[in-house]
């Protein structure tokens, strides 16, 4: 938790910190990530850093976190707008779209769920991992009841399942198209979103099976 003395900074001040934080954790990560270049960048002291955040990973996991928040608020909205008059295949599709086209459009937050995804340490993993699937949880969760509700998931569907493989295609399709070695079969590597599209109608239709309602006679 930051101490008081970062909430009573001004709001362009904070937003030049954690910008440059979101950029150095993002390119370099929690471990060779530099305070001192953050605190260049934003144009402070470093030791102003230790006046905002306990040590390191406080300040690493805030990054984390308000990144998450921040990834989560505007995907949010972009969920809100998708039609939900049609099948739930196909409106999970248009999820996908809209989550591969924001991270293509906001490199800061797709670094920095690299650097959540990627970190090696398992104790600084678990702190920002805990927090940034919270945030996942909290859109997924209640968007698939909402589903089954409606009739657009089959009754008998394990969501725990489904929620899983979803956390686990989200990150994979913010990550492989723009790091080496994440894709070895479906060849995500330097695809734009609209090159993403056909492969991620493939995934969907390998799930499909897991939720489809029976065809109605």
């Amino acid at each position: 938790m930051p101490t008081s003395t970062w909430f009573r900074l001004n709001v362009a001040k904070r937003d030049r910190v954690l910008e440059a934080a979101m950029r150095e954790f993002g390119e370099h990560g929690y471990s060779t990530g530099s305070l001192n270049n953050i605190a260049r960048e934003a144009g402070i002291a470093k030791g102003s850093l230790f006046q905002y955040f306990t040590d390191k990973l406080e300040f690493f996991a805030y990054v984390c976190d308000e990144t998450s928040r921040r990834i989560r608020e505007d995907m949010e909205r972009r969920i809100a707008g998708i039609d939900l008059d049609q099948p739930f295949d196909e409106w999970l599709f248009d999820v996908f779209c809209e989550w591969t086209e924001y991270m293509a459009d906001h490199p800061l937050e797709r670094g920095v769920t690299a650097a959540t995804n990627f970190e090696l340490n398992n104790e600084v993993r678990a702190v920002v991992r805990d927090t940034a699937n919270q945030h996942y949880l909290q859109v997924i969760h209640p968007v698939l009841e909402l589903w089954r509700d409606r009739g657009g998931i089959r009754p008998d569907a394990d969501l725990q399942i489904l929620a899983t493989l979803i956390m686990m295609t989200l990150p994979f399709l913010a990550l492989a198209p723009y790091y080496d070695g994440l894709d070895p079969m479906l060849d995500l590597r330097g695809r734009d979103p609209a090159g993403q599209r056909p492969i991620i109608r493939q995934l969907i239709a390998g799930i499909k099976p897991l939720f489809a309602p029976p065809d109605k006679e």
